[in-house]
This record gives structure tokens, sequence and C-alpha cells, in this order.
């Protein structure tokens, strides 16, 4: 599995190999746009604890339906099919660690 960071305009590409089901072979080019939102990082800290989704959706005032939703859409985005998946491409895009404050201008 590849991936690759671009930090311009927040724009991340990642090559992953194409799921099990599809017969061509190669990498594909998943485009993700404004991701990691802070939403993002958040829900996905909260899922690297080990909490259960009903605990999860509760610290984020959201359903559970909703809360499912989000992962769904982010396996999507990334072009895994499971959670453990899911975690491991979004360390290899430093997705998990928190990033740096913004620095004001002319410091």
């Amino acid at each position: 599995m590849t991936a690759t960071r671009v930090t311009p305009g927040h724009l991340t590409v990642v090559a992953v190999p194409r799921p099990r089901r599809e017969r061509p072979s190669g990498d594909h080019i998943v485009a993700v746009g404004k991701e990691p939102t802070a939403a993002t990082r958040r829900l996905l800290r909260l899922m690297c604890t080990g909490a259960t989704d009903r605990a999860i959706a509760r610290e984020l005032d959201v359903s559970l339906r909703t809360l499912n939703r989000r992962i769904a859409r982010l396996q999507s985005l990334l072009g895994v099919q499971s959670r453990f998946q899911l975690g491991v491409v979004a360390a290899e895009l430093e997705w998990l660690t928190v990033p740096p404050p913004p620095q004001a201008v002319g410091e």
C-alpha cells in the first residue's frame, strides 16, 4: 500500500491497491480535499481508544447511524474496506497526530 501526502492546498493524494473483488490490477488514486478536518481527527482519535461505537457517538453528540455513516464515508474516501485498514492509512497519512497551531505572520 502506498500513501503520498501532498500538502499544497491541503490536497492529499493516496494510491491504494484495488479491492480484491475488482478484476483490473494496479493502483488507483483517491483524491482527498480538505481532509482531515478537526472533526475527522477527533473521530479517528476516539476510534483509536477502543471505545464502543455507542460511546463515540455519545461523545460526538451524534446518533449511532450518523457515526456509522461518517466512518463509512472515510473508508470510502480512503479506499479501504475495514476499520483496521482505515486506522493504518490514517496513521500513514499522519492524520492521527495533532497539527501544530498556525504561526502568525512575522513570527
